[in-house]
This record gives structure tokens, sequence and C-alpha cells, in this order.
């Protein structure tokens, strides 16, 4: 199955624009999706693991290794 995406600027026209795509053969479904419905871009610094990870880096938390086999003797004692 194929998706096409349609973008009309006029919201007026988009009902015209339905009825025509359902007229056309073989087309099984047609939606309209206002511009407003569409969900906000997901933004990392609202999650808990960001805020619990800027916390550990506020209050010291963190380790800096030297180079990986300094990180891995760390990780690995």
């Amino acid at each position: 199955m194929a998706t096409i995406i349609l973008q009309v600027p006029n919201e007026n026209l988009a009902d015209k624009v339905k009825q025509a795509c359902e007229m056309l053969v073989g087309v099984t479904s047609v939606k309209i999706q206002k511009e407003n419905c569409v969900s906000p871009k997901y933004d990392i610094t609202k999650t808990k693991g960001f805020k619990e990870a800027m916390d550990d880096v506020a209050q010291g938390r963190v380790y800096h290794a030297e180079s990986v086999d300094d990180l891995f003797n760390k990780i690995l004692g």
C-alpha cells in the first residue's frame, strides 16, 4: 500500500480535496488532519531521566575518564 500526503493551505478546500480523492479508483481511505492536531516535537529536556542526569551534574556525581582504558577499568574494576 502507498500513502500520499497532500498539504492544503486553505482549510476550506480540505473537504473538497477529500471528496475528489474519494472518487479516485483504488483509494480506500482519506483522512483530514488539521495542523493544530499534529503532536508537538519530542523534548528530551522534559523527561525524568534528563532531569536526573542534570541533577547528577549539579551535585558533582560525574566521572571524567582519561581514556577508553581508564573508563573500562572504572566500569569493570
